[in-house]
């Protein structure tokens, strides 16, 4: 996974990897979701990619547009934030 640049320094997301019809982000809490075509939206999917190359605005867009439920949870979060190079 490439480190989000969280350009804002607020941002729960360190980090993210494209896909070709997908996006998958992981959260400050180690929680890993997948977010792609099917689920999300193809317009969704390709506007979070634009968001995450330019480290700024993916968490905002995914808390305004994207209904809870969206995406598809991969891996669990836990507590802290776990011990990774982001």
């Amino acid at each position: 996974m490439k480190c989000y640049e969280n350009r804002s320094r607020t941002s729960p997301i360190v980090a993210y990897e494209l896909g070709e019809n997908s996006i998958t982000i992981k959260f400050i809490d180690g929680s890993v979701y997948l977010y792609n075509y099917d689920n999300t939206g193809n317009a969704n999917v390709e506007q979070m990619k634009k968001y995450a190359g330019i480290g700024h605005g993916l968490n905002g867009f995914l808390s305004r547009f994207l209904k809870k439920g969206a995406g598809e949870m991969i891996q669990p979060g836990g507590t802290e934030r776990p011990n990774n190079e982001c």
